[in-house]
């Protein structure tokens, strides 16, 4: 039974002290989307926030013995009848179950719940674009847009609350029968990720300059000042959703590409590679205009995703656009689709190692225009340096597996021989100060893909292969 509703307010102060809390109740909002697990540890303020902003004001508590409020030294926070919050010390009845695991435990509970709430967000979204692939096969163009909306609303909630959503997706890199599929579900998992935190990060540089009353320089890898004043913002929550939704659909136009030349193994001949760029600009166009779809947002992100995102970049299409004309979202998109399809196994290709395609694509776009600088920024930071799922190398020559782009998290899983370890080691934090230099990251060593590592992975860290 729900004991209290705590107001939001009273949880964030607590929060960015350094403490946690578990509520032990799934958490809704009005239309029924499920926006935080009841096993979820919240410890950051940014979430809290982001449930403030979808309506939610107080969060209930089940009174359970493993729902609470704790402070940073791991001690119960005690809400009495009048809203007073007291701290349990040491020598009270109650001590915080969830703060007496370590934080690295404590972290990978709450990836694992997250992982569960994703894969089945991810499985929904999967089948969705299967259905209106299948719709427009069928209808020579037509699809339920209402029903596509639903589905790409609902992920969307999971992604814009969630810190960092992008690592709790499984990559696939063993099979490439539903490329198509997972690629739309991925670009649009990480193009909303991307988006979301350029609209955080950028929005922070303009109300910078309003709460300065004049302009100034700005890096926007420097955080930001606690006590600004945040009145404007660059895209609003129904703007990020059709921004979702564009991502969702950008690839749409390639179900009336011919199997045999989207699938074909070898090059493409000049006449091939003209059809299969005709997905975007005319194919995928033609669809919206089929199902009289006027949104500015995806049209942009359908006909757009691949073009020329600076002046003098070669191979992008179509080029009727200047690059300084092009939205900020559909710049987001092109980055989204190429670190997939890159990270991705291809019929004609296996899956590349997520670190070189990251440091790739920020050789490739920095540095090229202002505004470019603040999207790479947004992306680099939202998937990481070392993106969950890649290998790294320790000093001491152990390899292990990242579990999260934050810290990074890794698990290593050979000894300092390359052999794999027999039993399972604690996760590590390469973002603790206190970290052994040999056991750092070692940046000299030539990265390896999972595929390539594959048969040194233990069990519970080999990716799915059906």
């Amino acid at each position: 039974m729900i004991s209290k509703r705590i107001k939001i307010d009273d949880l964030i102060e607590i929060i960015r002290q350094g403490g946690r809390v578990k509520t032990g109740v799934d958490v809704y909002n009005d239309q029924g989307v499920l926006l935080l697990e009841r096993d979820v540890v919240i410890k950051t303020v940014k979430t809290l926030e982001l449930l403030q902003e979808k309506g939610i004001n107080a969060l209930p508590l089940d009174g359970g013995s493993q729902s609470g409020i704790w402070d940073a030294q791991g001690n119960q926070v005690s809400i009495s009848k009048d809203g007073a919050i007291g701290i349990e010390t040491k020598g009270d009845k109650k001590t915080a179950p969830v703060g007496a695991l370590g934080a690295i435990e404590k972290r990978l509970r709450e990836i694992e719940a997250l992982k569960s709430i994703a894969a089945e967000k991810y499985d929904h979204a999967k089948e969705n674009i299967k259905q209106v692939l299948g719709q427009i096969r069928e209808t020579g163009g037509e699809f339920d847009y209402d029903e596509v909306e639903s589905h790409v609303s609902e992920l969307v909630e999971f992604l814009t609350v969630t810190e960092n959503p992008f690592s709790y997706l499984t990559k696939e890199i063993f099979t490439y029968d539903d490329y198509l599929y997972n690629h739309s579900v991925n670009v649009c998992a990480i193009g909303t990720a991307v988006v979301n935190r350029f609209n955080t990060n950028f929005s922070a540089v303009i109300n910078d300059h309003l709460n300065a009353g004049a302009p100034g320089t700005y890096d926007p890898f420097v955080k930001k000042a606690d006590n600004e004043k945040d009145s404007y913002k660059c895209y609003h929550m129904d703007e990020i959703r059709e921004i979702s939704m564009g991502f969702f659909l950008h690839d749409i136009g390639k179900v009336m590409v011919p199997d045999e030349v989207l699938n074909k193994s070898g090059k493409l001949t000049p006449k091939e590679f003209n059809l299969v760029k005709r997905h975007s600009h005319d194919f995928g166009a033609e669809i919206l205009e089929t199902n009289r779809l006027k949104n500015a947002f995806i049209r942009n992100i359908v006909k757009y995703h691949h073009a020329p995102l600076y002046a003098g970049e070669k191979r992008g299409y179509p080029e009727d656009r200047h690059p300084g004309d092009l939205p900020i979202y559909v710049k987001i998109a092109k980055l989204a689709d190429i670190y997939d399809a890159m990270t991705s196994k291809r019929c004609y290709k296996e899956a590349f190692n997520q670190i070189s395609v990251v440091t790739d694509i920020f050789r490739q776009y920095a540095k090229k225009d202002t505004m470019l600088q603040y999207v790479l920024h947004a992306f680099v930071k939202s998937i990481g340096i070392y993106p969950p799922g890649s290998i790294v190398f320790l000093r001491n020559g152990q390899m292990a597996y990242v579990l999260e782009s934050a810290g990074p998290l890794v698990i290593p899983f050979t000894d300092t021989g390359g052999k794999t370890l027999q039993e399972k080691p604690d996760p590590m934090d390469m973002g603790d100060k206190k970290m052994k230099d040999g056991l750092r990251i070692d940046n000299r060593r030539s990265v390896k893909t999972p595929l390539e590592v594959h048969n040194l992975l233990p069990a519970y860290l080999k990716p799915k292969t059906t």
